[in-house]
This record gives structure tokens, sequence and C-alpha cells, in this order.
């Protein structure tokens, strides 16, 4: 279901939510993928006792944007989202381009947020052991090239993008990332799955590009935060063939954030990975409320 709540600098902040479970599961969805909530996470979340509400970033859909934004500037997002909701504690997860802004909320909303799981999110640029692009099909390769460039190019380059997706059907969106798809996931979406994508993908640049190009520049900028102030138990899930988020990425966050659980997962690729991870990781959330 979609809703929405005003903030109180009059901005406007929509949300998904699913489920009536005890306890909040605050979703932190991929770039660009926000959308309805995918049917198997629903499912996963309620059989942990989860009501699961997928935060819809600043630039996406109908929530207002704001230009600049870092990855840490999601926290008071989610500190208005949980209390419009009456839960003073919950636990995050984030999803490809969400993982970071799941582990935002984990080190800076310690006292309220029990616990995050990343699912194949990526790794902050800049670092010196974090070759950021290697591995990455090209098309991500191109897009972030563009980010790099300047904001000029990153819009010319997301303009004509998300064009493409605007009404883009699953056969048409494995068809048009190809290079961002090992054979797993191009099997993992000939389900319903891939039809679920695809609905995600439209309604994300339904309203333009500009919450997306506001992810990417973010991912290219400093977050906010330092990743070994992260205090909460958190799970780093991620796969070998995954040509969006490379592996490397997973490896260096779960050597990087202080007691991280690392699900180093061989053989799945950036959207088949989710098969394995829902049920067990949801789960392991759920023991730390």
């Amino acid at each position: 279901m979609l809703d929405h709540l005003m903030l109180e600098n009059g901005h406007r902040l929509e949300f998904f939510v699913e489920g009536e479970g005890e306890h909040l599961l605050v979703y932190h969805h991929g770039t660009p993928a926000a959308g309805p909530i995918p049917r198997d996470m629903v499912a996963a979340a309620a059989a942990n006792g989860f009501t699961i509400a997928e935060l819809v970033r600043p630039g996406y859909g109908e929530s207002t944007r704001q230009p600049g934004r870092t990855v840490a500037d999601v926290v008071p997002l989610v500190t208005a989202l949980a209390d419009h909701l009456g839960h003073e504690r919950f636990v995050t997860m984030g999803w490809s381009g969400g993982g970071p802004h799941a582990l935002a909320t984990a080190a800076l909303l310690p006292e309220r947020c029990a616990a995050a799981m990343t699912l194949a999110g990526v790794g902050p640029f800049g670092e010196a052991d974090l070759d950021f692009l290697a591995g990455m099909g090209e098309d991500n390769i191109a897009e972030f090239g563009a980010a790099l460039d300047g904001e000029a190019p990153l819009e010319s380059f997301l303009t004509e993008a998300g064009d493409a997706l605007r009404e883009v059907t699953a056969e048409q969106f494995i068809e048009q990332m190809s290079s961002l798809l090992p054979a797993v996931d191009q099997v993992h979406l000939g389900s319903a799955v891939g039809e679920e994508l695809a609905a995600e993908i439209r309604w994300s640049v339904a309203t333009g590009i500009w919450g997306w190009f506001d992810d990417d520049i973010a991912f290219t900028r400093p977050w906010g935060f330092d990743l070994t102030a992260v205090s909460r138990p958190v799970q780093v899930w991620q796969a070998t063939e995954d040509l969006m988020v490379p592996f490397a990425h997973g490896q260096w966050l779960a050597a990087r954030i202080p007691g991280a659980r690392a699900h180093l997962v061989d053989g799945e690729g950036h959207l088949s990975l989710a098969a394995n991870a829902f049920g067990p990781g949801f789960a392991t959330l759920r023991t730390h409320l």
C-alpha cells in the first residue's frame, strides 16, 4: 500500500507499507528500484513478524526532491517514518543502492535501529583499497562515468536511460540491461519476479530521473558517516556473479564494518541472491529485537 506523510519542513515523504507484524522493518530500495515491495520480500517479512515499510527516497515518486543529499541525509526521514508508524525500535535492510542507506541508519540511529542487513549493497567510492568500478557491467561503468564527469553529463545519460525504462517490460529489461545480468539473474527474471522488477522500475522513473540522479551523485561523494561507527549487528550479503555491485564491494564492507556477519554466496547474482537471503536474513534481524 502506498502512503505518505508530511514532514515538519513541508516536504512530502512517500512510503509503501505491507503487513501487520508486531515489529518494523524499514526497507531502503535500490537505485532506481522504488515502487511496490516485492511479494517474496513481503512474505518473508510477514513470516518473521514484521510490518515492512519501504522509504521512498527524495526525488522518487512524489517524495520531495532534496538536491545534493548525502547518504546520511536519509536518517531523519527514517526517524520520521518510524515515528509515523508508531515504532520506537526497528531493524533495517537495504538492497543495492539501498545498502549504504541501511548502514547510515544503523550508524546514526543506534538507539533505535537494532540491526541492519545489506543485500548486494554498494561500497563507498574513492577508497584506495576498493576499485569501485572493477567487475561492473558496461552499463554501470558508463553510468558512474557520467556521474564522475559532472551533473550535466549524468542528467543527459539518465534522461536517455529513463526514457527507455518508462514503459519497460521484463523481457525488454533483460535485453536492455544484458551487460549487468549474468545468466543466473536472467533465469531469475524469467519468472514473475521479472514482471515485479519491471513494475518497480517503471514506477521509479514515472515522475522523472531525479531520485536516481541524486542517488548516483551521493554514491560518488562521502557518505556522511563513518562505517567504523556502526555498533549494531550487520549482515552483509553479496554474490560472486553480481555485475551491478561486484563481489569485492561485499568483501570490503564485511572487512570494514565492526563485527559484520558476512554471507558471501557463490554462484548467485545481484537479483537471484534475494532467494537465498530474505528468509534467513530477516530471521536473524528478528533475533535482535
